[in-house]
């Protein structure tokens, strides 16, 4: 089984990066008072720094699984750490100007930085792609673990598809008109400005909708779902029935489904311009169905055995 010494380097660098952009971030949040967009002003590099650090790790140790195309999946890794350094250094760069680094149409500089970093999330995301095909090809001991790991990579996939219905123009700007001539174009916020009130520490709008949930949501499958996982084989000691790997498996598989299902309904919420914190009665019974489908697929994923009882193959997956 791989070391932890044999993560892709390039990514296990970025997040030591992106760790240390954390501190200056954090620095940034307590000195300076500068607000943009109704946020103070190092609240976004503080935010993709901490996210940066958890999705560069996940797949640098996915990466370190691969029995196939090797080659392949370290140069899609380091793509992504460069994509994904490219993008923050723009972010952060704004900052410093004082500037808004997405949707900034204000000037001809502003408006190529931007650009730049539509390019490297287009890159980011086929970068993601190739390494999730590399997985689904790739073999693994446990099934439980292999499906974990493919189910995450896939919803991180889907939410961070997510981050390209932000670049389009909002109901508002196209009503307005003059989109070849706007200082912004595209928004988080869905039925309502971007900057508005909103919730603390995530600041998702509190009035509208907002694609960064769906988003986040989507995108930090890549570590909860084999989380989820490490957690069945933790508890395994103690409850003989998740000692069967037939039963992780479909317990992995429920939350997978699970997971998804929240993904597509927090994006349907948001598209129809509602917040997270006030939902309508046909997202209250979405959600109802949602759980009372998870509770049912975990009762029946519980209730059938194989009659195998084993933990180590999973474990030593896991570990490594």
């Amino acid at each position: 089984m791989p070391h932890w010494r044999t993560w892709h380097r390039p990514l296990v660098l970025f997040a030591v990066a992106m760790a240390v952009m954390t501190v200056v971030s954090g620095v940034g949040l307590l000195a300076d008072d500068r607000v943009l967009a109704g946020a103070a002003i190092w609240f976004k590099p503080f935010k993709f720094a901490v996210s940066f650090v958890v999705y560069a790790l996940a797949l640098a140790w996915m990466l370190a699984h691969l029995t196939r195309g090797r080659r392949t999946g370290w140069w899609a890794g380091t793509v992504i750490a460069l994509a994904s350094l490219v993008e923050m250094a723009i972010i952060t760069l704004q900052v410093v100007r004082g500037k808004r680094s997405h949707f900034n149409h204000a000037t001809p500089f502003d408006s190529s930085l931007f650009a730049a970093m539509g390019a490297t999330v287009v890159i980011l995301w086929a970068g993601t792609l190739v390494v999730a095909i590399l997985l689904l090809r790739a073999r693994f001991a446990d099934r439980a673990f292999a499906w974990a790991i493919r189910s995450g990579v896939l919803l991180a996939l889907v939410g961070a598809g997510f981050g390209f219905l932000m670049t389009q123009p909002s109901a508002g700007q196209r009503a307005a008109g003059n989109l070849d001539t706007a200082d912004v174009v595209g928004a988080h916020a869905v039925g309502v400005p971007d900057g508005g009130p909103s919730m603390p520490l995530t600041g998702w709008s509190t009035t509208g909708g907002d694609l960064r949930i769906p988003h986040f949501v989507g995108m930090h499958a890549l570590q909860l779902l084999p989380l989820f996982l490490l957690a069945l084989v933790a508890l395994a000691p103690r409850f003989a029935r998740l000692r069967d790997p037939q039963v992780r498996l479909r317990l992995v598989l429920v939350a997978a489904g699970a997971y998804g299902a929240v993904t597509a309904l927090v994006a349907w919420q948001a598209l129809r311009g509602q917040p997270l914190t006030g939902p309508d009665g046909a997202t209250l019974a979405a959600a109802a169905l949602v759980l009372a489908a998870t509770a049912a697929g975990t009762y029946g994923a519980l209730r059938s055995r194989s009659g195998r009882h084993t933990t180590p193959v999973v474990e030593k997956e896991l570990v490594s």
